[in-house]
């Protein structure tokens, strides 16, 4: 994630941050710890890159397939697992 948008957050919430391997563990703990996102900050998370990650984040295999879902005003890419089948976001 980037560290602009970390500020105002106490070292340990940062770390707890920084662990988290999905959009959704990370709305989680945010929630947990009473932390309100900024609107660019739930951009990151919902889409705007927080997770660079090329491994599936629940078994770790790199084999994966892109899909774009492209509407009029809104372009989305999810990758998906080809070996457990899970879904996410970067």
């Amino acid at each position: 994630m980037k560290d602009e948008l970390l500020k105002g957050l106490s070292e340990e919430q940062i770390a707890k941050i920084k662990a988290c391997k999905s959009q959704d563990e990370l709305l989680k703990v945010a929630k947990e710890e009473g932390v309100e996102l900024s609107e660019e900050q739930l951009y990151a998370v919902n889409g705007g890159g927080c997770f660079s990650t090329n491994k599936c984040p629940k078994c770790g295999s790199d084999d994966y397939q892109k899909i774009v879902i492209e509407e009029k005003v809104d372009r989305r890419v999810f990758y998906k697992c080809k070996k457990c089948g899970e879904m996410w976001r970067r």
